[in-house]
């Protein structure tokens, strides 16, 4: 077998082995969840995961590296479509909401990282990593905040500290992480209509009427 025709096959055990453990490390937490329980949730040994990590912190951080990924990977194109800023905004803030939910496990992690960092309960280079990742998600709320100043220096958002908006705004689109879960026979729209509402909340906070909102 080529390396051509192997590599689509190790992306595909890597992101099953991202999946098994983000759901682990949600459902246990970090200091909770051992290799063996990731091992365990793929039905593998945990030499299959030794083999790609060398240890759980790298694992971990590699889950939180993927799920500020995942986030990228749907807002990034929003930010730059040909519109006015207020409408990128509301694309972007809806997109992000339904990323949280519907990568809940991955971005679960994305906060237990920043946990980390904060109770500085690591090893030096274990806080290399966490610094690292932290500047990622920076980069990330940047992306944000740039629209955000667009859109009022557009005077279709009034707000006095950007800095303040913007984490209030994440604290709303960011919510379904901790009370979400998915229902037996829920409607197929539900994970919509639950980002929508969040996203009408948050952008009323940055002086959106409600017409304005209509669409989002």
């Amino acid at each position: 077998m080529t390396a051509t025709a192997t590599a689509p096959a190790q992306t595909q055990a890597r992101q099953e082995m991202l999946n098994a453990a983000a759901r682990c490390f949600m459902d246990h937490g970090y200091a909770s969840t051992s290799i063996d329980d990731v091992a365990r949730s793929l039905g593998s040994t945990k030499g299959r995961i030794y083999h790609h990590y060398r240890s759980k912190a790298d694992l971990f951080f590699d889950v939180y590296r993927t799920g500020m990924s995942m986030n990228f990977d749907v807002v990034v194109p929003l930010s730059k479509e040909p519109l006015p800023a207020l409408d990128r905004l509301c694309r972007m803030a809806r997109a992000h909401c339904r990323a949280m939910i519907v990568t809940q496990p991955f971005q679960r992690c994305v906060w237990e990282g920043v946990e980390m960092l904060m109770r500085g309960s690591t090893t030096p280079p274990q806080r290399a990593t966490l610094v690292e990742l932290q500047a990622m998600r920076n980069r990330y709320a940047d992306v944000f905040r740039t629209v955000m100043d667009e859109a009022k220096r557009e005077g279709t958002a009034d707000f006095d500290s950007s800095s303040i908006a913007l984490q209030l705004m994440f604290m709303s689109l960011n919510s379904p992480l901790f009370w979400y879960s998915e229902r037996d026979g829920q409607s197929p729209d539900t994970v919509d209509r639950i980002a929508r509402q969040c996203t009408v909340f948050a952008l009323r906070g940055l002086g959106l009427n409600k017409e304005v909102l209509a669409d989002v």
